[in-house]
């Protein structure tokens, strides 16, 4: 009797194309994946998703303009079944659990070893969640306190994306250029955040952080 073997087709979100080509590289020789589709931005990765099935999608966390964790949002709300795989140059200290409470299957850094790529991939795409054992016991140390929400997570998405970034002392130019936002804007989001977590300045925002463990 023939087996037909089924392919896991997966859909790369990042805006580096040399990102998008090394895990092409990495995923095209697995006999059970083939890499359908790819995206350099949120308004992209959203068209293709309405417009063609995947069993996973690749997602990078920090894209421009609409930011990852958006984009995970509305595939969750458009597809909820459809398993998303968070990619990330961020400690999985600051955003795992984030992204996991809103619906993605798994978490991973961008440093991991290409094998273990591989088996978050085969893992979303059978309908199971694939999490580190650092990660695995972060979220049981989160439910113990489930009661009690600490001051960062009360912010929004891009409030904590943003928190990050100045905590990890980059600039508001740079900080506006990464996002595709105006200065302004960043200054904004940098008065809600201090007014929502009641802070006074940059330096308490940072030592917050670091007391938290959101940067490194």
């Amino acid at each position: 009797m023939l087996l037909l073997m089924v392919m896991i087709e997966i859909l790369i979100v990042d805006d580096h194309a040399v990102v998008r080509t090394g895990l092409k590289q990495i995923l095209s020789e697995i006999t059970d994946m083939i890499i359908t589709d790819e995206a350099c931005d949120a308004r992209e990765a959203l068209d293709k998703i309405r417009t063609n099935d995947y069993s996973v999608v690749v997602l990078d966390i920090a894209l421009p303009g609409k930011s990852g964790l958006d984009v995970l949002k509305e595939i969750k709300s458009e597809r909820p079944g459809l398993p998303v795989l968070i990619l990330s140059m961020y400690p999985e200290d600051q955003y795992a659990i984030r992204v996991l409470k809103s619906g993605a299957s798994g978490y991973m850094t961008k440093e991991s070893a290409p094998e273990e790529l591989v088996k978050a991939v085969r893992t979303v795409a059978h309908g199971n969640k694939y999490i580190s054992p650092s990660v695995a016991e972060k979220l049981a140390s989160h439910l113990d306190f489930a009661g009690k929400k600490e001051l960062h997570e009360l912010l929004s998405d891009r409030e904590y994306q943003v928190l990050c970034m100045i905590a990890s002392g980059k600039p508001p130019g740079e900080i506006a250029e990464t996002l595709s936002l105006s200065v302004k804007t960043i200054s904004t989001y940098r008065s809600r955040i201090l007014e929502k977590m009641n802070l006074n300045n940059n330096a308490e925002l940072t030592t917050y952080a670091i007391q938290k463990r959101l940067i490194n």
